[in-house]
């Protein structure tokens, strides 16, 4: 999940979590970035966990799931190592450790083109902030030496779902019934 100067993150931290703390995730969980098989969805092992480890994504649109991941986990190395360093801005891992608050529920990949080595992929990261919000972000990506990196996102105003619509934090309930009510 990319931040840019207009991304910053700022929803509050869930309160069992201190700044430092990284959530705990077993490896046998299901991702957060909430990738689906015709098996269902994924665990973190099967999912973004290689690429946390080192593993290069095979293309722009899991590497925005295992960097959205990466935020929701905190894998703030993983984040800046994944970013093109031509496009940081300034951006750090201290930066990433003081700034990153936010209450995930869940990731939406609205569409992903990949045309040779660049690619652009549309997504909403679903989150709580005094109620359900979304960073609504349409990346860009390059192929540099093989890997895919993160360089710039355009940030767009979210689009809610509707109220009989599945709620964005796969609950499997309507959003009505959900979190169009939740509180952070």
């Amino acid at each position: 999940m990319p931040i840019t100067q207009n991304s910053e993150l700022s929803p509050e931290l869930s309160p069992e979590l201190s700044p430092e703390q990284s959530p705990e995730l077993c490896p046998e969980e299901l991702c957060p970035c909430g990738k689906q098989t015709s098996q269902g969805a994924l665990a973190y092992q099967q999912c973004c966990q290689p690429y946390h480890r080192g593993q290069a994504a095979p293309d722009a649109e899991t590497l925005m799931r295992s960097r959205y991941s990466a935020f929701v986990l905190r894998e703030h190395d993983y984040l800046i190592s994944t970013h093109d360093s031509d496009y940081l801005n300034g951006l750090t891992k201290g930066l990433l450790d003081s700034d990153n608050h936010t209450h995930w529920i869940g990731l939406d990949v609205n569409d992903f083109q990949e045309t040779g080595d660049t690619a652009v992929v549309e997504f909403h990261a679903w989150y709580l902030d005094d109620g359900l919000t979304a960073i609504h972000e349409i990346s860009q990506f390059h192929k540099r030496n093989g890997r895919w990196l993160y360089t710039t996102g355009e940030q767009r105003p979210p689009e809610m779902p509707s109220r009989n619509l599945p709620c964005p934090c796969k609950s499997g309930k309507k959003f009505k019934q959900c979190c169009l009510s939740r509180k952070a």
